[in-house]
């Protein structure tokens, strides 16, 4: 088969996240069957470190922290009171306040390295960056933060957001989208995101005896945005009798249960009770399977189909995105009962996947890992986690529960910003890379003339590697 190392740069960019040094070379025989091949890859898109804690651990470790800070506080508050009033009592006494100079000094409190909640979070980080640089290619790595956006978490809200995409997001990556649906809605951390931990149906026996009442937050939220899409076959009343459906979806208080709080739980005496209609179909009351039964069907749902075709199609390919490959990933989303592998092989087969204009503009995490593989620079986490806070995108903390936006008007903006990340990324000590030789391992055939002229008249290696960075074809797939 003869080379294509044009179309394998394009697949490196438009579908992973960028080349690395060899990488377009290695695929130049067959790109779109190296893409193929990653989908068979076993273990595709998973995770395996010991030293990451579940969820559930995560929550429990951080609650006992944090009551543990609390508790010292208050002992250091205790201390300083009683040496307050030893020095009262003993400040007439000249002898015994030169005995005891400090008597009512602060002991001075030894400094925290780094905070466990903000070290769980670190070592999830660096986990999900160095799966994405050290990533043949990285399709399915695109895939797991393709979805992960869609069933976004906010880390503001929850310690659980690296792991909820461990659990909920990664398993399922290649497999059905209604067990990805499931996994995510049942997450501790999404209940805790969208407050339905909290919610109580008001004819539950808890919303009696507590006058407590419904949270709609989790129910329109799958409606509008994880399924259905906004504005299609569903109204205010599915909305709310969907979220009495999911009342009692709660989590273990881990002030309760030390073994197993932080995990999930259905409390039926939260659960309102009866017979629920939603999108026309009436759900019995069979407790927690009731709303695994609506989210089941949503799954299925043509308008859910083409909600999520849109979407990826908008992500990969473009803003606005051919009706025929929406319409060609719909179809395959509904003959495979939602198969998200058969979903992404319709996606890379497609003709209309390879038009040679790199029409979208990678968001700011795509285009940081694209600049570490390019360099073969180590990741440094506290870099990279405040060169995306820099241009927008923070790590799980998405500014909605919609998630980042995948329309190229929202990261225009924040090309500036790019531009000055890339000259401190170029300048940094030990950055010795040869511009030309970086230009050829990250873009190849896809450097234009222009990018090459300005590459090559550059004044200095910093500047001439600032120019690759932001050049179009660098930053856009």
């Amino acid at each position: 088969m003869a080379l294509d190392p044009k179309e394998a740069a394009l697949v490196l960019h438009r579908f992973g996240f960028g080349p690395r040094a060899g990488s377009i070379s290695a695929i130049a025989s067959d790109p779109r069957g190296a893409l193929l091949a990653e989908l068979e890859q076993p273990n595709a898109g998973q995770i395996a470190d010991a030293d990451l804690p579940s969820s559930a651990a995560a929550n429990r470790t951080v609650f006992e922290y944090n009551a543990e800070r609390a508790a010292n506080k208050k002992r250091e508050e205790r201390r300083r009171e009683v040496s307050a009033q030893v020095a009262m009592q003993n400040a007439g006494t000249e002898a015994m306040t030169a005995a005891k100079p400090d008597a009512a000094a602060p002991i001075a409190a030894q400094p925290e390295a780094v905070p466990l909640p903000r070290q769980l979070f670190r070592n999830e980080a660096k986990a999900r960056f160095d799966a994405a640089i050290n990533a043949e290619i990285g399709l399915v790595e695109r895939l797991v933060w393709f979805w992960s956006n869609h069933f976004c978490v906010n880390a503001d809200a929850t310690v659980m957001a690296g792991s909820y995409e461990r659990e909920a997001i990664r398993p399922h990556v290649l497999g059905r989208f209604a067990d990805m649906l499931l996994a995510a809605e049942s997450h501790p951390a999404m209940l805790t995101y969208l407050d339905n931990a909290q919610s109580i149906g008001p004819d539950s026996v808890a919303g009696i005896n507590r006058d407590k009442g419904l949270n709609e937050n989790l129910a329109r939220e799958i409606l509008e945005l994880h399924t259905l899409g906004v504005r299609t076959v569903y109204t205010q009343s599915d909305v709310t009798n969907f979220a009495k459906v999911l009342t009692g979806w709660t989590i273990l208080q881990p002030a309760l249960d030390p073994n197993h709080g932080g995990e999930f739980v259905f409390f039926p005496r939260m659960h309102e009770p009866g017979p629920e209609i939603v999108i026309g179909n009436t759900y019995p009351d069979t407790g927690v399977e009731q709303g695994r039964a609506v989210l089941s069907d949503l799954a299925r749902h043509p308008a859910t189909a083409k909600h999520v075709a849109t979407k990826l199609a908008r992500h990969f390919i473009a803003d606005d995105p051919p009706p025929v490959l929406v319409e060609g990933l719909t179809q395959r989303f509904l003959e495979t009962d939602g198969d998200l592998k058969e979903v992404a092989t319709a996606l890379i087969t497609a003709p209309e996947s390879w038009a040679p204009e790199q029409a979208k503009i990678k968001r700011p995490g795509e285009w940081a890992v694209a600049a570490l593989r390019a360099t073969g620079e180590p990741v440094e986490i506290g870099r990279i986690m405040q060169a995306r806070l820099l241009l927008g995108e923070p790590l799980w903390r998405p500014p909605a529960p919609k998630g980042f936006s995948d329309d190229n008007a929202a990261w225009m903006d924040g090309l500036a910003q790019r531009l000055d990340l890339a000259n401190t990324f170029a300048h940094r000590d030990g950055l010795g890379h040869d511009p030309e030789a970086v230009m050829d391992a990250a873009l190849g055939p896809l450097a234009s003339a222009e990018t090459r002229r300005a590459v090559a008249r550059a004044a200095s290696r910093p500047q001439a590697l600032t120019l690759l960075l932001m050049a179009p074809e660098f930053q856009r797939r």
